[in-house]
């Protein structure tokens, strides 16, 4: 297995390999990433939010911006062309406990035995020298076999996507793969 990462200002290209079946599939992708002001899922809760590298805590009276419950969301989506069918590629992303050997930014996926639609995830990865983990229960919504599987976090970070898969003809296809995510 193997990866590499390649940043530009305007798009993240990532090349993978993870095996199935004792075969190595080769991913190549290229995704943006831009900013979008989203209301957050609940307006019950209040966010505020924290400029990067700050160490401050802010709070309503050493704020220097007006209050906003409006989350900032990182919207990035990636597209895949592989060498195998759809099906294939769906039963490898439907395999929640199976992801981290082959995404080796994410440590752990546990599927609750007792709700088999939830699952606590945990991502672990090093940037800018620094280790970041940030964990997640999230809830899968309903599937649409062979074509999408889509997620919204209930606790933790907050985050919520899809993954769809277009079949390129009998052994290949196109994935496309969508997360929003924010960090408070």
């Amino acid at each position: 297995m193997s990866s590499s990462l390649a940043i530009s200002s305007s798009s993240l290209r990532l090349t993978h390999v993870f095996p199935t079946n004792g075969n190595a599939i080769l991913f190549n992708a290229i995704s943006s990433c831009r900013v979008s002001s989203l209301k957050p899922p609940s307006l019950n809760s209040i966010f505020i939010r924290i400029p990067f590298g700050s160490f401050k805590k802010a709070s309503f009276f050493t704020s220097s911006r007006p209050f906003s419950p409006v989350m900032e969301w990182q919207d990035c989506t990636a597209k895949m062309e592989i060498d195998v069918p759809a099906s294939v590629a769906y039963k490898c992303y439907s395999d929640r406990e199976a992801i981290p050997n082959w995404m080796p930014f994410i440590s752990s996926v546990q599927v609750l035995e007792d709700k088999p639609d939830l699952s606590r995830w945990s991502l672990k990865y090093n940037a800018f020298g620094r280790d970041l983990e940030y964990s997640w229960l999230a809830r899968n919504m309903q599937p649409i076999p062979n074509q999408k599987i889509h997620w919204r976090s209930l606790e933790g970070l907050p985050n919520r996507g899809a993954v769809r898969f277009y079949p390129k003809g009998p052994s290949s296809c196109l994935i496309e793969v969508r997360l929003l995510y924010t960090i408070l």
